[in-house]
């Protein structure tokens, strides 16, 4: 298959929408995301909520600034999932003993019990996703994809 005509407008026409690799991804993101969000639905929780508890659990003590990096968000974004969390009672924050500048975030007992529903989840839609590969297509996929994403 060649590569995609592109019109004298910029355009490219359907029918060469086939050989984009990025219209591929943003398909299977698109399912991927429909998926999680079903799967998660009675959690009301977000991929990035989830993944910054999993962090919290992991590290007791760990802060705002250090999750953000982690999971590669900004300061905004990672202050506001925490508030979030805090408000529902999942962590509870307080001034870093190592450094007083900046927040410590530990899990609480809901903290712990919402990550474990949302690990159930997590295993119910890696399920879903992964019947669709063998476990050396697994493999070979998350190491296609992490040359993308780092």
């Amino acid at each position: 298959m060649g590569a995609p005509t592109i019109a004298e407008d910029g355009t490219i026409p359907p029918e060469g929408l086939e050989a984009i690799l990025g219209f591929h991804l943003r398909l299977a993101h698109g399912a991927v995301y429909r998926h999680f969000t079903e799967t998660f639905a009675d959690l009301g929780m977000t991929q990035k909520q989830v993944s910054t508890l999993w962090v919290v659990a992991e590290r007791p003590g760990v802060s705002q600034i250090e999750i953000g990096t982690m999971l590669r968000m900004d300061r905004a974004t990672t202050m506001t999932i925490a508030t979030r969390l805090e408000q529902r009672g999942y962590v509870q924050r307080t001034r870093s003993t190592r450094d007083g500048r900046k927040q410590a975030l530990y899990i609480t007992p809901a903290g712990e019990e919402a990550l474990m529903k949302a690990k159930s989840c997590i295993s119910e839609h890696e399920a879903w996703l992964k019947r669709r590969f063998s476990p050396d297509e697994v493999k070979k996929l998350v190491e296609m994809l992490t040359r993308i994403h780092e």
